[in-house]
This record gives C-alpha cells, sequence and structure tokens, in this order.
C-alpha cells in the first residue's frame, strides 16, 4: 500500500525524527516516496555536511547517506505503526559502485527496493541518482537490535 506523504515531503525535521543520526551525521533531508518494499530518499549536500571534503561529497558520505536512506525506510515503518523505531546497523555491504562524487548543493535521490525482510534481516538494493543520472548503486543488509 503506498502512502501518500505528500504533506511530509522535504521536511527535513520531519525526516530527522525519523532516523537516530543527529548533526553533523545526518545524510538524509527528504522522504520523497515510500511503499512497503521502496522509499526514495534525498539529500542536499551541504558545506558543513561531515563527508565534504575538497569540493565533494565523498564515497563513505555516499554510503551512509544510502544506509541512513534504507534507516529511513525503516523509521516510517514505524512510525505509520505508531511504534518506536529500533537501532538499526549495517550487516553487509556487498558490490558497491560509485561513478560520480555529488558537489555542494547537489541533491541526490536514492531508491531503496527491498528485496527480502525476515526477523529484523533486510536485504536491500539501493540506487543514488544525480539529476537522474545513477551516480552509486549496491546491496546491503542491515540488521534490527532488538
Amino acid at each position: 500500500m503506498e502512502i501518500d506523504i505528500t504533506n511530509k515531503m522535504g521536511d527535513k525535521d520531519f525526516v530527522q525524527t525519523l532516523i537516530p543520526q543527529r548533526f553533523p551525521f545526518v545524510m538524509v533531508d527528504a522522504l520523497y516516496d515510500y511503499s512497503e518494499t521502496t522509499l526514495v530518499s534525498g539529500f542536499t549536500i551541504q558545506s558543513d555536511a561531515i563527508f565534504f571534503q575538497n569540493g565533494n561529497f565523498i564515497e563513505s558520505g555516499l554510503i551512509e547517506h544510502m544506509a541512513q536512506s534504507v534507516a529511513l525506510h525503516t523509521g516510517y515503518q514505524f512510525y505509520l505503526r505508531k511504534e518506536t523505531a529500533p537501532t538499526g546497523y549495517i550487516g553487509s555491504i556487498k558490490d558497491i559502485i560509485i561513478s560520480k562524487l555529488p558537489k555542494l548543493n547537489d541533491e541526490i535521490r536514492t531508491t531503496v527496493s527491498i528485496l527480502q525482510e525476515f526477523g529484523g534481516i533486510t536485504l536491500v538494493d539501493v540506487v543514488t541518482k544525480l539529476n537522474d543520472v545513477e551516480i552509486a548503486k549496491g546491496q546491503m543488509k542491515t540488521v534490527l537490535a532488538k
């Protein structure tokens, strides 16, 4: 079931309530689309981003953005159920390919596609785009703390 989140789109304060990270370690600032099996998040690169170096948002920042996008999916799921989301951890990262680094004020959008979810372990495909061009992709496995 797809959820209408138009009143929340781009609401940075709302998005930050859905993930456990806090400034300066926040790498998502918009929620554009959500379903039980997908999510589209956004992040506008700012100069105070912890992974912004030498004019670029570096590789580790892209990977963290991807992971936080997965956390945002979980956080929004729990928000809809009116429950507190547990903390999650990256269990594994596989086949990450980064072809371009975003620059200051670029907005990246990431699509998370749930491949499998069982017992608090989630396997996802993650694709990050800049201006509708793929700049990073890979798979992640996340684990919820019990």
